[in-house]
């Protein structure tokens, strides 16, 4: 069956970058001839594991001393890891730990697993206890990172225990939300929706708070490369839209082929200024050309944001980096408002007009024509679905009075139920409480009016990664 994936390649990025170190301390190696071997094949499945993920690792192997430590550290330094995770194989003193964590500049994961459930009390000697002391040093490297003011966070378990991987696993996609925020260039088009302020960025807050680029396009970048796309080429977009949607009676041919040739064009844009996410809005006058180019995007920008690069309207730079934080983690992300409450069935419906993920649709998404955009000029096609019944977060970046950015989220359930059928996805969202004492909670947060709405229950990871990116987490 052929999938989105096989319609849309997704974009392909850098992959997620792991450091790993494994240590122990030498003194006892000469004391206890069988446990360096014992630890090191401890080491060698703790390796496995992290090549198995979808990551590039930088094993720097075992080290037994600082100035061993020192030289790993070096070599983390230069991998530019998103995440490095030192596995505490026995005791080890933490000056084995803190140079890897200062001199790196990356976040760091402090893991201990024994090597099973519990010991053999009546037949250990004291080498083989050694082999399950990997927790005794980790208040010792807590203590230092706090004092060196280094965030700490650590994972204790056993070698095969599934449930610490697990948590190990969510350390690692906070590990990819945060690569692709600090090496993310996102795209600006156009103008502030007027009169928007919660919606206004500023343009230095991405690059001082993630290390991410801000790329300032105008109309006439993506309208020159709109009078370049051929007609076979319009007429290959047109039927590429027909395998992923179903055409509503009220479709204009002249304006489906209006809004093919323009997602070819935003293909181009994007390819050409290496864009990760683009944010677009111009208001326009009485048909000119740039307001039939703001109003052609609805079609490419829902494609751009299924290959992974969130493409949304009304110039919504924070949402389209909260997107870009779900697409990379598997939970798609699609551009979401409040539309209205149903005290009734306790839900808050859901949605927006213009692009949508294609990922998170409960059926063939639908092509709608519509002779008016609400609240904006021009006119054409639109994308219109409900969302798949289940489990959802809610993900947005709220922005504080010093400037400050957070992570906000909220976890609900998609029901199904009645919808409006007006060319916008649309949900129906149950979060266990009156919607309205919903709604107040939510919008107390600083979240702005618009968020990626993402599939899952996701909160644990998004906590994960906002620590990794060093901002504020606040979860209604």
């Amino acid at each position: 069956m052929t999938t989105i994936a096989d319609l849309l390649p997704p974009k392909v990025r850098r992959k997620t970058r792991i450091g790993l170190v494994a240590g122990g301390l030498g003194t006892y190696w000469p004391q206890f001839p069988g446990l360096l071997p014992q630890l090191q094949a401890s080491a060698a499945v703790v390796s496995e594991r992290f090549r198995q993920m979808d990551a590039e690792v930088t094993d720097v192997g075992f080290i037994s001393d600082a100035q061993e430590a020192a030289a790993a550290a070096e070599t983390l330094r230069l991998a530019d890891c998103d995440l490095i995770v030192m596995f505490l194989a026995t005791y080890l003193t933490s000056s084995m730990v803190l140079p890897i964590a200062q001199r790196t500049g990356a976040p760091v994961l402090v893991i201990d697993l024994q090597p099973t459930e519990k010991m053999d009390h009546a037949n250990f000697d004291t080498g083989q206890w050694l082999a399950y002391c990997g927790q005794c040093p980790v208040p010792e490297v807590g203590n230092v990172f706090r004092r060196a003011g280094i965030p700490f966070r650590s994972v204790s378990g056993w070698l095969g225990q599934e449930s610490a991987w697990e948590r190990i696993s969510q350390w690692i996609r906070a590990a990819h939300i945060r690569a692709a925020l600090r090496t993310a260039r996102h795209g600006l088009m156009g103008h502030v929706y007027p009169g928007m302020l919660d919606v206004s960025t500023d343009l230095t807050l991405l690059p001082t708070t993630f290390g991410s680029h801000v790329e300032v396009l105008e109309f006439d970048d993506l309208r020159q490369r709109v009078e370049k796309v051929t007609e076979a080429e319009t007429r290959d977009r047109m039927r590429l839209a027909t395998e992923l949607f179903e055409l509503d009676d009220s479709v204009n041919n002249d304006d489906f082929a209006w809004g093919a040739t323009v997602s070819v064009a935003l293909d181009r844009l994007v390819a050409d200024f290496e864009l990760d996410s683009l944010a677009y809005f111009h208001r326009g006058l009485d048909g000119e050309q740039h307001e039939r180019l703001g109003a052609g995007m609805i079609l490419g920008a829902s494609l751009l944001t299924a290959r992974g690069v969130p493409t949304t309207g009304e110039y919504e730079l924070r949402t389209t980096v909260a997107q870009l934080a779900t697409q990379v983690i598997g939970a798609g992300g699609s551009f979401t408002e409040i539309q209205a409450l149903n005290f009734e069935d306790n839900v808050v419906e859901m949605g927006h007009d213009g692009p949508a993920h294609l990922a998170v649709s409960a059926r063939d998404p639908l092509l709608r024509g519509l002779g008016i955009y609400h609240g904006k000029r021009g006119w054409g096609v639109s994308v219109e679905f409900d969302v798949r019944p289940g489990p959802v977060t809610l993900l947005g970046l709220g922005q504080d009075r010093n400037g400050a950015l957070a992570f906000v989220c909220s976890e609900g359930v998609v029901v199904p139920g009645p919808l409006l059928a007006i060319g916008n996805t649309t949900s129906r969202v149950d979060f266990g409480r009156d919607p309205g004492i919903w709604v107040d909670e939510w919008s107390a947060t600083g979240i702005g009016h618009h968020w990626s709405l993402s599939l899952g229950h996701r909160a644990a990871d998004y906590r994960a990664a906002a620590d990794l990116l060093g901002i504020d987490f606040r979860r209604v």
